[in-house]
C-alpha cells in the first residue's frame, strides 16, 4: 500500500442524518449516509422493540459495491470481536480480520475515540460516524457505526462501513 495515495480531506457533498436541502452541505461520505438511511428505514418498522431493529433486516447484498469496506462486529467495549471484514479492510491491514480484537482496526491513538462511540451508538439507539486511523499506514476515514440487535433484542451486533477517497481505487487493486 502507498500511505500517500490513502490521504483525503473530509469534505463531502451530500444530505446528511438531521437535515436535508441547502443547510445540509458537506456533512456525511455518501457511503456514511446510506448505512445511516438504511439503518433508519429498518429502525422505523412496527416490529422494532426498544429502537434497535434486528440483525436479520441486513443482508450483505444491501451494501452492493460497499462490501468490501463493512464489517460486522460483536459487542461494544474493548473486547469487541471482528465477525466479518472486507476485502479492502484486509487488503489495508495486509491479514485475515475475522475473529480478531475490532480494537485491530484501528492505529495506536484511535481506540479512545471507536468505543465510547459504540457505546453512545447503544445508549442511544442510534447510529453514530467516527473520523479515525485504520491499520498500520493511519489513513484517515469516516466510519458509520450502527446498533443491531442480537436473538435477544439486545444491541450487540454493529455493521460497520469505511468511507475513503481513496477506497474505489484500492478495492480494484490498487498496491
Amino acid at each position: 500500500l502507498n500511505p500517500k495515495s490513502l490521504a483525503f480531506p473530509l469534505r463531502f457533498p451530500g444530505p446528511t442524518f438531521a437535515r436535508s436541502g441547502a443547510e445540509a452541505d458537506e456533512m456525511f461520505h455518501p457511503d456514511t449516509q446510506f448505512l445511516i438511511d438504511r439503518w433508519a428505514d429498518l429502525a422505523r418498522a412496527p416490529n422494532v422493540r426498544g429502537g434497535i431493529p434486528a440483525r436479520a433486516g441486513i443482508a450483505p447484498e444491501d451494501f452492493g459495491a460497499r462490501l468490501p469496506r463493512t464489517f460486522l462486529i460483536r459487542g461494544a467495549g474493548p473486547r469487541s470481536m471482528l465477525r466479518l471484514a472486507g476485502s479492502w479492510l484486509e487488503a489495508l491491514h495486509d491479514r485475515r480480520l475475522a475473529g480478531s480484537p475490532f480494537l485491530d482496526l484501528w492505529c495506536e491513538a484511535s481506540p479512545a475515540l471507536v468505543v465510547p462511540a459504540l457505546n453512545q451508538a447503544i445508549r442511544e439507539a442510534r447510529p453514530v460516524v467516527v473520523v479515525a486511523h485504520l491499520g498500520p499506514a493511519a489513513v484517515q476515514a469516516e466510519i458509520a457505526l450502527a446498533p443491531l440487535g442480537d436473538a435477544d433484542d439486545r444491541a450487540e451486533l454493529f455493521p460497520g462501513l469505511v468511507a475513503t477517497a481513496s477506497a474505489l481505487s484500492l478495492a480494484e487493486g490498487e498496491s
